[in-house]
């Protein structure tokens, strides 16, 4: 008796027929829905790097452009010192000691921070110096809670930096006889967390785990203040192990614009000037470049066909500060030499050499903060010869042919910088010779790239690490991870299309000649491209950007119509805010230069003669009216000041419709490749 033999059915005796729909599926029709989901598969994935890569060029696009209005401000800071005494008699007060810090007597007693009481009350790490491990152990674990060290401690620990640094070369040497590897960090931008994970991940600075940190310390992070006294922290426990250069952004100027001047002042409201004013100093006295093993040579930004190691080797770096370019020896120079001479023993000779020292001196200035800036600010590219680097707006762009001259020319074999994010932490180009390596992870937007480190050991091959600081991108697939950079991608262009919304208009309208509001997507591109000159994939772009008329053509009003001010004021002209727009990060920076005691407040009178010089400068045409009429209306409690804070949220670009990018993005996903 066996299972189930007792069950009689109706179909007992007959021979069953196999159903259809158990049948072999046929070979060829498999292999068919095999290619065509793998050719999906592989248009879906060339779509989304697609918009991964635009995504980045806009992101790149928008920071060189950023980094070429502020060398144009620095120029402004110099017409404002020329020409302030003309609008206002005690002018030049206001910026000449950002230009050019008078010392603080206060500053210059090397004990001036014992006047500076510590409350019992606070709970931070009390420094002793000469610093030791127990005290770099406690800056550890204050700054993961998120304490701040008190004043007393940050300026006493940057004059003893100040100290150990005016002892050091420009250029410093370095060898792997004395430690199995030396490790080479890039740009971290106030990324505290990047610098936590790199310290976790590879150990922290001692003899056996020497660090080279290549720059760009600050700015743009929130936790400038505490990378930044962390790495001189261990400087000075370290200072044979532990070596920082010099980045771009270790400079007043930059600061100001792109955050840790306010981070500063924002967490030192009391003492924020002083701490500031030696934070110049020791930002002027890092070296400028470290060479390991006389072999690699370790440079923030790059080279220019003008690089000489030996001349950098002999300046006085102390004396460069400002990334602007200097100007070239000028008559006005020549002039003074002539004044001097002595007029009654005149004589040719003495004539002769007056000028001559003039020439040399200013000639020498002008080569050494040349040499500087090409450091500093330069890019590789992959063409050869050595060009302005328009972009950035200082530095130079340099070939393989130009990396390859100075490589052989003292005795290198490989070139290691800094300055340019990318998507994987690192870069290799000019056939190996020239790697970058950035250190700030998610340096965009959350998930836009990775962060990377480079160890060299004996054998000078260097080997590359990988990390990405996050605490939500691990939950995001690909496609979102890409949605969220390209939303904020386009957020950025579509304020910067806002900001030069009638250079726009007026272009585009010369090629609707019957004013229909609508262009071919050909002219569109063209005009977009030679008004903002970001070198962007237009065409690409054009369906976030603006909307297609039904015969195909671009409606270029669209472009304009997500976005509004802030708060609007009816008595500013369209003119007037559109400059406030253009401009509001360079207004803020002057701004901020005005108000020495940091307050938020500025005169009205203060507010009209600074505007009348950033618009001569910029051959604005506003007259004096408009700015009048600007003044009383951000003054709005009428109390003769104006709240900056206030300011600034006039001329913030609104963006109307956020979820329509998000609600494009959805449908892009989810389209079906036949």
């Amino acid at each position: 008796m066996g299972c189930g033999t007792s069950v009689a059915t109706e179909t007992q005796g007959k021979i069953v027929e196999p159903d259809d729909t158990a049948k072999t599926p046929c070979p060829a029709l498999t292999m068919k829905a095999a290619v065509l989901i793998q050719r999906w598969y592989r248009r879906y994935m060339a779509r989304l790097e697609m918009r991964r890569r635009y995504t980045w060029n806009i992101f790149q696009s928008i920071e060189y452009a950023g980094e070429q209005d502020q060398l144009q401000l620095s120029s402004f800071f110099s017409f404002m010192l020329d020409n302030f005494t003309q609008l206002n008699e005690n002018g030049p007060d206001l910026i000449s000691q950002l230009l050019d810090p008078v010392v603080d007597p206060w500053l210059g007693r090397e004990t001036g921070y014992n006047l500076i009481p510590v409350p019992e009350s606070y709970s931070g790490p009390r420094l002793l110096f000469p610093l030791s491990v127990s005290d770099t152990n406690s800056l550890l674990g204050a700054f993961k809670e998120q304490q701040t060290l008190h004043a007393r401690y940050v300026l006493q620990l940057l004059h003893e930096t100040k100290k150990l640094l005016k002892q050091m070369p420009n250029i410093t040497h370095l060898s792997t006889s004395y430690t199995s590897e030396i490790t080479i960090c890039g740009d971290l931008h106030g990324r505290l967390d990047d610098l936590l994970l790199i310290f976790y991940k590879n150990g922290l600075p001692s003899a056996e785990t020497p660090y080279v940190f290549n720059g760009d310390f600050v700015d743009r992070g929130k936790k400038s203040v505490e990378v930044v006294i962390l790495l001189l922290a261990y400087l000075l426990l370290y200072p044979d192990y532990m070596h920082l250069n010099r980045g771009n952004h270790e400079d007043h100027i930059m600061n100001l614009r792109y955050g840790f001047t306010r981070e500063v002042m924002q967490k030192y409201k009391t003492h924020g000037r002083e701490i500031l004013q030696l934070f110049q100093d020791v930002f002027s006295l890092l070296p400028v470049a470290t060479v390991i093993d006389g072999k690699i040579l370790i440079v923030h930004g790059g080279i220019s066909d003008q690089t000489d190691l030996d001349f950098l080797s002999s300046i006085e770096r102390h004396k460069v500060r400002g990334n602007k370019i200097p100007p070239s020896p000028c008559s006005s120079t020549l002039l003074t030499a002539i004044i001097n001479v002595d007029h009654v023993t005149f004589n040719i000779a003495q004539f002769c050499s007056t000028v001559f020292c003039v020439l040399f001196c200013t000639c020498h200035l002008f080569f050494t903060l040349l040499q500087i800036v090409d450091i500093l600010w330069s890019d590789p590219k992959t063409q050869e010869g050595c060009s302005p680097n328009i972009f950035r707006g200082g530095g130079c762009y340099f070939g393989p042919d130009v990396t390859q001259r100075l490589l052989t020319r003292h005795g290198l074999q490989l070139l290691i910088r800094s300055h340019e994010c990318k998507q994987e932490g690192y870069e290799l180009c000019h056939g190996g010779k020239v790697i970058t390596i950035f250190s700030a992870s998610n340096y965009y937007e959350e998930g836009s790239n990775r962060g990377a480190y480079i160890k060299v050991g004996r054998e000078l091959v260097p080997r590359f690490y990988q990390y990405q600081v996050s605490r939500t991108t691990r939950k995001l697939t690909l496609t979102q991870r890409v949605r969220v950079a390209e939303g904020s991608a386009l957020k950025a262009l579509k304020e910067k299309l806002f900001s030069h919304r009638s250079e726009l208009l007026s272009g585009l309208q010369q090629y609707d000649h019957k004013n229909t509001g609508n262009v071919s997507v050909s002219d569109w591109a063209q005009v977009l491209e030679s008004v903002l000159r970001l070198d962007l994939p237009w065409r690409t772009l054009r369906p976030h950007l603006a909307r297609l008329a039904p015969d195909g053509s671009v409606e270029y009003i669209s472009c304009f119509e997500d976005m509004e001010s802030g708060i609007p004021l009816p008595q500013v002209t369209p003119n007037m805010a559109e400059t406030l727009f253009r401009y509001r990060t360079d207004i803020e920076i002057i701004f901020n230069i005005i108000d020495k005691d940091h307050s938020g407040l500025i005169s009205i009178e203060e507010f009209r003669h600074t505007w009348r010089l950033f618009s001569a400068h910029l051959g604005v045409d506003i007259d004096d009216r408009a700015i009048d009429d600007l003044a009383r209306s951000i003054d709005f409690n009428k109390d003769g000041s104006i709240d900056f804070t206030e300011f600034l949220e006039a001329f913030r670009v609104v963006h109307k419709l956020e979820n329509k990018d998000q609600q494009l993005n959805e449908k892009m996903d989810g389209d079906k490749y036949s």
